[in-house]
């Protein structure tokens, strides 16, 4: 019988025991579930089972390194020995052996198993694709893991078709999602073709399209096109989907703790990285020649260091440099793992201008509301109120947790995302609150945004630890928050 290095949920328990041996599935769990763990007890298990000696682990950019710093060590047992690698297009003589030693059977050093973990995004070129397909063709008995499968729902695509061939050399595979179906039923095809063609019984998108989708060809001009106008036989698709696939919902497992942290990294860009090693060198100099000898003085250039990582930044003279980057981005990416409704907290209006006018962009008009500063004060509790309807079109509730922190109830969200952090450690307890207090019947789930080594991290381990930050960034360890 398989040990767990940590204890499973009674959920992850059923769905490892019903899945573990399956040459292929898929695990539609909501985010906060835990389907990460379920996919490492997994690759444990046929590893210890002999199995597999090769896995490799494809998930977004925002959370392909969160597998190597965070769940593989937490949820794979210490027996197991692993040599792990992290993908990197430029191939240095270092990295070219590490990769060597994990992907060559001849230099493979036995009583190991070895992972590759790479982004998604790298199987849109020909050299990531094809360094994915030779790691797995060079070592048959793997296993391929597929995070946040949406990624690849678009058939066209060319990181869809490169990973849909390298799941051809797989022996195992597993494709992890909270939503499936972003859009419509159609975003099923690629995914599950990605396991296996006799997953849904189709290898032609047009011929699954034809059973599950009513199609009215239109004429616009002198060009005509298909419309799906509709759905049909979705039971039919439902039980084929039942008999690959385990679907767990935040509010169906009464187990989960009350409250489930998570994070999202987001690299800075290298316009954001250069500004924010000049705003850095600035504030060191300043420090050197006692310029900031006040807390305020600070805690301002800790703000224009975060402003930096949210991708924009407005000196004393109000003007806003806007700056390439890749946050947005991502709070779509994790607007798509999940149902039902969110907060979205963000500390400058400008970005809560800029997440709300994305939203409504892809989700619809009547989507989203934003609660902060500027919002008149005869419209904020219809706001609430709408929000809280349950039958209300209004989904996405993006706010200032200054203005939107206190006393107000958002019992309707289970999610809750921190596109930006305040320094004030009151200020993130009670915005967490909006969510988490009576009337909640399910978890909730916090997921913060973070810019890798940058004070993003900083700041978040400081609230985490429950620090007040204002009283910690005078004295010795000043300079400490400003590096």
């Amino acid at each position: 019988m398989y040990q767990y290095k940590t204890e499973p949920y009674q959920h992850q328990r059923e769905v490892f025991d019903a899945s573990w041996r399956r040459k292929f599935f898929a695990l539609f769990m909501e985010m906060g579930t835990g389907k990460s763990k379920v996919a490492l007890d997994t690759m444990a298990a046929l590893y210890e089972a002999g199995e597999i000696n090769t896995v490799l682990i494809a998930a977004p950019k925002g959370v392909f390194d969160n597998w190597i710093k965070a769940e593989i060590p937490t949820h794979l047992p210490d027996r197991i020995k692993t040599k792990i690698v992290r993908w990197q297009p430029n191939i240095t003589k270092k990295y070219k052996a590490e990769i060597e030693a994990i992907a060559l059977p001849e230099k493979r050093e036995p009583g190991f198993l070895h992972i590759l973990v790479m982004n998604i995004e790298a199987f849109s070129t020909s050299k990531g694709a094809g360094a994915g397909q030779k790691f797995l063709k060079l070592n048959p008995e793997n296993m391929l893991i597929l995070d946040e499968s949406t990624t690849i729902k678009n058939k066209s695509a060319s990181r869809t078709k490169n990973l849909v061939k390298a799941g051809e050399q797989a022996k195992y595979k597993r494709i992890l999602t909270g939503s499936p179906i972003t859009k419509s039923p159609m975003d099923l095809f690629s995914q599950c073709l990605f396991l296996d063609p006799r997953a849904l019984g189709f290898r032609s998108f047009y011929s699954f399209q034809n059973r599950y989708a009513i199609v009215v060809r239109r004429a616009m001009g002198h060009r005509s096109f298909q419309e799906i106008t509709g759905y049909r036989r979705l039971d039919e698709l439902g039980e084929k989907l039942d008999t690959f696939s385990s679907r767990v919902l935040k509010e169906d497992c009464l187990d989960l703790p009350d409250k489930i942290y998570t994070q999202r990294q987001v690299p800075l860009s290298t316009e954001q990285a250069k500004l924010y090693g000049q705003m850095q060198e600035l504030a060191l100099a300043q420090l050197a020649k006692g310029k900031l000898a006040t807390t305020q003085s600070v805690l301002t250039q800790i703000m224009r260091l975060q402003q930096i990582c949210c991708g924009h930044l407005q000196p004393d003279d109000g003007r806003i440099q806007e700056l390439p980057n890749n946050r947005l981005t991502e709070l779509l990416a994790v607007c798509e793992e999940f149902q039902g409704k969110a907060i979205i907290w963000g500390t400058w209006t400008y970005d809560i201008q800029k997440i709300a006018d994305a939203l409504r962009r892809r989700y619809g008009a009547h989507s989203t509301a934003t609660y902060y500063g500027d919002t008149p004060q005869d419209e904020r509790q219809e706001i609430v109120e709408q929000f809280q309807d349950p039958d209300s079109e209004l989904r996405f509730f993006v706010g200032q947790p200054r203005t939107g922190g206190y006393g107000i109830t958002l019992t309707a969200a289970s999610t809750v995302i921190y596109y930006s952090n305040s320094y004030d450690l009151e200020i993130r307890l009670q915005s967490e609150d909006r969510a988490h207090r009576i009337g909640q019947t399910s978890a909730v789930t916090y997921v913060d945004l973070v810019a890798p080594n940058t004070i993003d991290e900083k700041i978040l381990e400081a609230l985490r630890g429950k620090i007040n930050i204002a009283g910690e960034v005078l004295g010795e360890n000043t300079k400490d928050w400003l590096i």
